[in-house]
Formats: C-alpha cells, sequence, structure tokens
C-alpha cells in the first residue's frame, strides 16, 4: 500500500468505527425477526429461517461481485454504496407483514451487504502489513463485539415502541454509515487493475484457497445459530423475549473483554490455522452441549464455550485468508471467500429453523445441536488434514505449525 502511513491509520480506524456501527444496526434487529415473526405474527420457523438463509445467500453469494467490482474500481464507493441500500432494506423490514415483504426486505439487506462486506475486509488486509493484519482484525473483532452488545440491547427497549421502530432505528443507523464512509481515503484492493475479471480468475485456479473457504461452511453453519437456534431455544427456557439480550450479551460482552487479550495470549502458542481449528471445535463444544441444557444458566454457559471458540476462530480466518490470498487481488479473493458464508451460513439458518420444528415434531430436542456441533467437527478435521499439506508449501509454513517461532 502506498498511502503514508498516517493515511492507513486514519483508514483502518475509520473502518473499526464503521464496523462497530454496522453490527449494532444489525444486530439491533436481525436476532429479534425470528422471535417476531415466529412468536408474535405466528410464522412457521422454516419460514422465517428459509428468509435468513435468503440473505445469507444472496448476500454472501453476490460479494464475489463486490470483491471483483473493489479491485476495479476502489472499495469505497462500494461500500458506501452498500450501506445505503442495506438502510432501505432494513426500512422496508419494518413494514414487512406477510412472507413476501420479509424475503423482499432481507433481498434489500442482502444486496447492501454484497456491496460493502468484501471490500471492508479486503480494505484491512490492503491497508495493514503482514504483522499488523492479526492484531488489526482482532481489534476490528472487538468493534464488532461491542455492536453485538449495543445492538441487541437498544434493539431489546426499542422493541417496547413495536418493531417497526427498532427497523427503523437500524435503517437510520446504517445511513449514518453512508455519511460517515465519505471520509475513508482511497482503498485499492489490487495491485492489478487491468481487466475487471482477472482477480476472480486467479481466486477460482487456486486450489488450497478454494479447499479452505470450502471447509470454512462449517465455521459459519455454527456462527450462524446466533441469530436463530440460540434466541430460540433461549426465549423457550427463560420464557422471555429478553433471553435473547441475555445471549448477546454475553456473547458480545466477552467478545469485547476477552478478544485481544486470548489473541495476545493464544498467538505464542498456536498459528493462525490451527487456532482457527481450535476455536471451531470449542464451537461446535458450546452448540453440542445445548443438547442437554435444562435451564437457562446452563445454556449460558454453552453459549460462553461457544464464545471462547469465535474469540479465536473469526480474527483467524480472516488473517488465513489474508496469507492465502494473492495480492494482486485481495477483493475478490475476500468476495469468492464469503461464498463460505453464503453456503454455510444459509444452510445453518434454513437448518436451523427445519430442525428446530423437526425436533418438536419428532420429540427428539437434542437432534439440532448434535447436528450442528457434527458439522463443526467435520470442518475441524478437514482444516487439520489441509494444514498437513500446507505446512509443506514454503509460502504457506507460517499459516501452521506448533510454537511460534
Amino acid at each position: 500500500m502506498d498511502l503514508p502511513r498516517t493515511v492507513r491509520y486514519r483508514g483502518l480506524i475509520i473502518l473499526i468505527v464503521i464496523n462497530f456501527m454496522m453490527y449494532a444496526g444489525f444486530f439491533m434487529v436481525i436476532p429479534l425477526v425470528s422471535v417476531h415473526y415466529v412468536q408474535t405474527l405466528g410464522f412457521a420457523a422454516v419460514t422465517v429461517g428459509l428468509a435468513l438463509a435468503l440473505r445469507q445467500l444472496v448476500q454472501q453469494g453476490v460479494s464475489v461481485g463486490g470483491g471483483v467490482l473493489a479491485d476495479r474500481f476502489g472499495g469505497r464507493g462500494l461500500i458506501t454504496a452498500g450501506v445505503l441500500i442495506r438502510a432501505v432494506g432494513f426500512a422496508c423490514l419494518a413494514f414487512a407483514d406477510t412472507p413476501l415483504l420479509l424475503f423482499g426486505a432481507m433481498l434489500l439487506s442482502a444486496l447492501g451487504g454484497a456491496l460493502f462486506e468484501a471490500p471492508s475486509r479486503a480494505g484491512i488486509a490492503a491497508l495493514t502489513t503482514e504483522d499488523e493484519r492479526a492484531r488489526a482484525y482482532s481489534i476490528n473483532g472487538v468493534g464488532g463485539g461491542l455492536g453485538m452488545v449495543s445492538g441487541p440491547f437498544l434493539g431489546a427497549f426499542l422493541l417496547e415502541y413495536g418493531f417497526s421502530t427498532v427497523a427503523l432505528a437500524a435503517a437510520a443507523c446504517f445511513t449514518l454509515i453512508g455519511g460517515i464512509t465519505l471520509l475513508l481515503p482511497p482503498i485499492e484492493t489490487a495491485t492489478d487493475r487491468s481487466r475487471l475479471g482477472f482477480g476472480l480468475s486467479l481466486a477460482l485456479r487456486d486450489r488450497p484457497f478454494l479447499a479452505f473457504t470450502t471447509l470454512l461452511m462449517g465455521f459459519w453453519f455454527m456462527w450462524v445459530q446466533l441469530t436463530i437456534s440460540l434466541p430460540l431455544i433461549g426465549e423457550r427456557l427463560a420464557n422471555a423475549a429478553e433471553a435473547v439480550r441475555w445471549i448477546y450479551g454475553v456473547n458480545a460482552g466477552m467478545t469485547v473483554v476477552l478478544q485481544l487479550p486470548v489473541i495476545g495470549i493464544v498467538e505464542r502458542w498456536l498459528r493462525p490455522l490451527h487456532m482457527l481449528i481450535t476455536g471451531i471445535v470449542l464451537m461446535a463444544l458450546g452448540l453440542g452441549m445445548v443438547a442437554i441444557a435444562a435451564s437457562f444458566p446452563f445454556l449460558i454457559g454453552c453459549v460462553a464455550i461457544f464464545t471462547v471458540g469465535t474469540l479465536l476462530a473469526t480474527p483467524a480466518q480472516q488473517s488465513v485468508t489474508a496469507s492465502l490470498a494473492d495480492k494482486r487481488a485481495l477483493g475478490s479473493y475476500f468476495g469468492v471467500n464469503a461464498l463460505a458464508l453464503a453456503v454455510g451460513g444459509g444452510l445453518g439458518n434454513l437448518s436451523g429453523g427445519l430442525l428446530i420444528d423437526l425436533a418438536i415434531t419428532l420429540h427428539v430436542p437434542v437432534l439440532p445441536w448434535l447436528s450442528f456441533a457434527f458439522v463443526g467437527l467435520i470442518s475441524a478435521v478437514g482444516l487439520t488434514i489441509l494444514g498437513t499439506y500446507l505446512q509443506a508449501r514454503p509460502a504457506t509454513t507460517h499459516l501452521v505449525g506448533g510454537h511460534q517461532q
């Protein structure tokens, strides 16, 4: 990156601030979607799960295009356009009282996210050096955690005035983000802007990167249970909508307090890929233990284990993505990597609603949670095998191994 260090750091600060606001605006409304539409409006859980899956699938699927466009035209304009489109989607959600309108609002929200997600993640990689990157992603994770803390609490407070008020407040948040993005410096996510599809062709021919992206689906499959399965089981065990606030409060509070210290300690012993694998195993353990949760406090303990896993896995998967990516086309690589969230997250949302409905029908309450844990463990095993291959390649040896040198 040719920008002066002060300009790069200013850009990083702005990206971290708007990431906080994105998480706050998103988690202000999305965790309440399953509770509002299932418990208040009487929609089937599988219908709401399908709507959430559509948002996930479209956003991350179309993020490939967002990454390609960022490589060709720069990231700042795409981030601005994306957050404003999401603002329109959330505003529409305020008036969505039928399945068709719900799906339409989710689609708009997804298209907005598709434009800003890959450029903003690739922007952090573009504005940092290899040594700065893990710390930058960790700090960005703390910003996201603060947003996850404040968003659900603010959403629960505004819910007293109706779900429409919550959705409109989230729309206003993303509109404000649109103004702040104008302060960003130019973000160049590619060193070769000669051809529009050049970076995409590089990524699609990169077999180790594609294998990593495929295996990462298991991580996202589990992660999205925060938006559907955990809120539903929490509401059921606590018999109160405030359960959502506690689940997100614990998850995000631990992220804010522990993210940097945990990464600072663990990175002394584990390299990025093994940190990711360890995190995924802990996430699987946390979700699997929900199968025996008979009380809300026990559920919160499961959420805590799950959260420790995300503290390790989230920044690690971003660092591994940036390290495996060809520096000539960071945006395209991050766009292709978003397919892991598109497919894994989409299947996770759909399966979450479907398995919960099926568990009730079959009277097998452990079915969803053991299924989620199984998917995570399969992902961890696959990443371990991939690590053996990467360790034999000089360019990727730094991603795997035991103790840091």
